[in-house]
């Protein structure tokens, strides 16, 4: 599952992977992609983005405001399979949600969970998205972008 996290002003939180080219480096390089995560046995899929949210950025301040119709599945390309997602899958299926942060950028802490998955975050328009380096999810965002846009207006 995934989470398109909005602030007040009706942007949208990426953060920058650290297990990818440009991480450590400028902030212009590397990466981009909204926390994500996968569903613990038993596990559904609203309390496990809220809890990946905790995990990945280390803040339980959001609610819930919408999701994506249906799942989406992306396929990684040859040269990744059997390197990323531990090796063991060739691609994933996700649900995606809409959620509202309701506390401060200072609640935002990438390093309560280690190894960290992100070294940087930041706030960007909706719209510009798809348009960061965010690897093979570039349909997905696309199509969230989209479905989501009624969310990035303030609140």
């Amino acid at each position: 599952m995934g989470a398109l996290l909005f602030n007040r002003q009706g942007m949208v939180l990426v953060a920058r992977r650290t297990d990818m080219e440009g991480a450590g480096g400028p902030p212009d390089q590397g990466v981009w992609q909204c926390p994500q995560g996968g569903i613990d046995a038993g596990e559904d899929p609203q309390t496990a983005v809220l809890r990946e949210l905790h995990e990945e950025i280390g803040t339980n301040a959001a609610e819930i405001i919408g999701a994506y119709p249906e799942w989406l599945s992306y396929d990684l390309p040859a040269h990744l399979i059997g390197k990323a997602l531990g090796g063991r899958y060739r691609g994933q299926t996700q649900q995606w949600f809409a959620l509202r942060f309701m506390g401060q950028d200072s609640d935002i802490r990438l390093d309560t969970h280690l190894p960290a998955e992100f070294d940087l975050w930041k706030w960007v328009r909706l719209e510009q998205l798809p348009h960061l380096n965010v690897g093979i999810k570039k349909d997905i965002y696309t199509r969230l972008a989209a479905y989501f846009a009624r969310y990035a207006v303030a609140a």
